[in-house]
């Protein structure tokens, strides 16, 4: 183990972490009920903003789409305003290969790395830009956005707040998950997160993702259910007595917050991690090596230096982990 790395690593994950879900079908809900497939749109009749909920940016994420399918059984409906709710990328989600269950994040290319006005607008072609495309209009009206997402590692739920205060307000008052993340996104093309009045300080709109656990994990749809919830009931969007049953009626423990200092985009094909790494993992000294790409020494540029979901697999062009620091 190289020196100064924290000293609780995690066992290497296995090649295939288990599937403990069941996947919904979303056949149901193909034609949606506003002229877009698979979006669903509920207005009260009392004021109040617009929220949209999306799931399934990525095909294998499926804990949000499993939340956004209780909601649509129960038939919660919003108490004040507008409520808008995505399944996103469903075509990468309709390839879900167990046998191969991470190559279905995607069709052509990262929905969620296509949200600025110069690819949008741009001459490029692929399943997921023609989804995106007919998908911006219905953000262009919302106020608020939640996308719900997980990740490919074990990893304590995360809160992806964006680099403007509001986003760090934002999910200081939905109160779970228990880390905040502050962020600019990745190298390789913007979020929806991120999206145009989404990232403006002066603009009220705002926008929060939450990384419910590891894609398959038990506990990850729990987790997006809860999050749906509070985000809901944060803008006066539930009904009380509805809050009051579903809602947890336990204390959130106190959120900490992770500041992202630099992010490390992969260069080539040969870069590794030279040591097991995992989400949240502290190393506590500058300057001690922690991957390598194309020969070259990647260490981390200060002391308690916080991984923040680092890759399963590495490719060129594409994140390979974010580093940060505790901040108060």
């Amino acid at each position: 183990m190289s020196e100064g790395l924290s000293d609780t690593f995690q066992r290497a994950p296995a090649a295939i972490p288990p599937i403990e879900i069941a996947f919904p079908d979303l056949a149901s809900y193909a034609a949606g009920n506003d002229g877009t497939p698979y979006v669903w749109t509920f207005a009260s009749e009392y004021a109040g903003p617009h929220v949209l909920v999306q799931a399934l940016t990525h095909g294998n994420e499926v804990c949000g789409a499993i939340a956004l399918d209780w909601l649509l059984g129960e038939k919660i409906r919003p108490a004040r305003g507008t409520l808008t709710l995505v399944f996103a990328n469903v075509s990468a989600y309709l390839r879900f290969d167990r046998a191969d269950p991470f190559a279905s994040r995607c069709v052509d290319e990262d929905f969620n790395r296509l949200w600025t006005r110069e690819v949008l607008d741009g001459p490029r072609r692929s399943v997921e830009l023609a989804r995106a495309r007919e998908l911006r209009p219905i953000v262009d009206r919302v106020d608020h956005l939640l996308d719900l997402h997980s990740m490919s590692e074990p990893c304590l739920p995360l809160a992806m707040a964006g680099r403007q205060r509001k986003g760090v307000e934002l999910a200081k008052a939905i109160g779970v998950p228990q880390h905040i993340v502050i962020d600019s996104g990745h190298a390789a093309g913007q979020r929806l997160r991120d999206y145009a009045f989404f990232d403006d300080p002066a603009n009220a709109r705002s926008a929060l993702l939450v990384e419910c656990g590891q894609h398959w994990e038990a506990a990850a749809p729990r987790v997006a259910r809860q999050s749906l919830l509070r985000f809901l009931d944060h803008f006066g969007m539930l009904d009380r007595g509805l809050a009051d049953q579903q809602l947890d009626n336990v204390t959130p423990p106190p959120q900490h917050i992770v500041e992202v200092t630099s992010t490390v985009t992969i260069v080539s094909d040969a870069f590794r991690f030279t040591e097991p790494v995992h989400g949240l993992q502290v190393i506590r000294r500058a300057g001690t090596l922690y991957a390598m790409d194309a020969g070259t020494e990647i260490r981390t540029p200060h002391d308690d230096c916080v991984l923040i979901m680092p890759t399963r697999k590495p490719k060129p062009g594409e994140t390979a982990v974010r580093l940060g620091r505790f901040v108060s």
